[in-house]
């Protein structure tokens, strides 16, 4: 299971840009693709309105 983002989402891309495997595709609100996803966080721990869900 991978970590997705919510309604809550701006659509900065700041979570897209720190993803080391580039599973977060843009729209509004963003995407995560759950079988690229690693789950290592990173995107949560920058998202600047807390709009990434932890699995």
């Amino acid at each position: 299971m991978s970590y997705k983002i919510n309604d809550s989402c701006v659509a900065c891309g700041t979570c897209a840009s720190t993803c080391p495997v580039g599973a977060i595709k843009e729209g509004t609100p963003y995407v995560i693709e759950e079988d690229v996803c690693v789950e290592c966080g990173a995107c949560a721990a920058v998202c600047p309105v807390s709009a990434i869900e932890a699995p």
